[in-house]
């Protein structure tokens, strides 16, 4: 059965102290879906859920909530919550009436708001917990206090970024199932590549305020459209190439055979190889050779640094090889895909300069906002 459409953006464009921060960006949302708007800080995409909130007016462009356009509909008229990267609780109050809040003020019979905040935090592991202080759970609250009236789409502004990897995997597991069961439409806005594809129905890439690919998380990952989208989920060696034919691509001198056809004889092209589909051979066996120049153990693998032609490759792989060894690299044709060039071609997929605490410190001293 098809989904019908809940959330639509027509050509919306947005700027701030004349920065553009959204340019052009056309969405639809399936009723039902969770979707996950993915992006680096500056992005774009807590001003996207702003303005499907309706805490934010674009300068241009429609918002339609089930086809009804909805630009001057207060936030408060819109069938819509927000769980803010702040959550937004009160402190003072336990898990009851913290939940209970928004009911209260709409003057809700204290009968139908007991059951609805039994049936509530029974849908968050809460039951029973009732009389605490919020404490550690305060994402759990901010869940269900959002949920409480059902509403037909809820939205998710980085609810797990502060968390510890271990709660945030168990969260994350979670936000999945309860929108299962509830059926809610979630638009959950992260800068976390895994988060988004062990989460997502849909993933929407964005970035310098457009959008550049949507699609499933193995689509995303398997097919990337663009050098911007392969290196931000996950990691990928990119390479100049030329396609030769259909099923046929030039790169670092040398012809391979691949998947892909459609393009021109001659074309320039972008190739993306994943780090776990290349193969670590001897010298003799390889398609290519290089030199080890890096190798890092991160417990379920080796991420190994190859020097080849002055282009360092990652490789990822369960077999230890040491620092100055050279090594045969063997790529099977399925583990080549080729993308047309972009603005983005030149910018990523050379490891020269790999390094996880530099990507470690950039994420912590980005703005969490945009």
């Amino acid at each position: 059965m098809i989904k019908k459409s809940i959330v639509d953006l027509k050509d919306i464009r947005m700027s701030f102290d004349g920065e553009v921060v959204l340019d052009g960006i056309n969405l639809s949302i399936k009723d039902g879906e969770f979707v996950t708007l993915l992006g680096p800080s500056g992005c774009g995409k807590t001003t996207t859920l702003r303005i499907i909130a309706g805490f934010a007016s674009p300068d241009s462009g429609d918002v339609f909530f089930e086809g009804k356009r909805i630009n001057s509909l207060p936030a408060y008229k819109r069938n819509i919550n927000t769980i803010f990267q702040r959550y937004a609780l009160f402190p003072h109050l336990n898990v009851y009436d913290n939940v209970a809040f928004g009911l209260k003020v709409k003057k809700v019979p204290k009968a139908e708001i007991a059951k609805k905040i039994d049936e509530t935090l029974a849908l968050v592991n809460l039951k029973g917990l009732e009389k605490r202080r919020i404490g550690g759970q305060q994402q759990r609250v901010a869940i269900a206090r959002a949920i409480i009236n059902r509403p037909r789409v809820l939205l998710l502004d980085e609810p797990l970024s502060a968390l510890d990897l271990k709660l945030r995997k168990d969260m994350q597991v979670e936000l999945k199932n309860l929108q299962k069961s509830t059926g809610i439409t979630f638009i959950f806005v992260t800068h976390d590549q895994e988060e988004a594809l062990s989460m997502s129905d849909t993933v929407i890439v964005m970035d310098k305020g457009k959008i550049q690919q949507i699609g499933t998380p193995a689509d995303i990952y398997n097919e990337p459209e663009n050098a911007f989208v392969a290196d931000f989920i996950g990691e990928s060696n990119i390479l100049d190439g030329v396609m030769k034919k259909d099923f046929l691509v030039e790169f670092d001198n040398k012809e391979f055979a691949c998947l892909d056809s459609g393009f021109a004889d001659g074309e320039d092209v972008d190739v993306v190889i994943r780090p776990e589909d290349v193969d670590i051979v001897p010298p003799m066996k390889g398609m290519l050779e290089g030199n080890v120049t890096s190798v890092t153990f991160l417990g379920v693998h080796y991420e190994i640094i190859v020097d080849i032609n002055d282009f360092k490759w990652m490789i990822q792989t369960t077999d230890k090889h040491e620092v100055g060894e050279t090594v045969g690299l063997y790529i099977e044709p399925d583990a080549i895909h080729i993308m047309k060039k972009s603005e983005y071609s030149g910018m990523y997929g050379d490891y020269s300069s790999f390094s996880n605490e530099l990507d470690e410190l950039s994420d912590a001293e980005s703005e969490p906002d945009e």
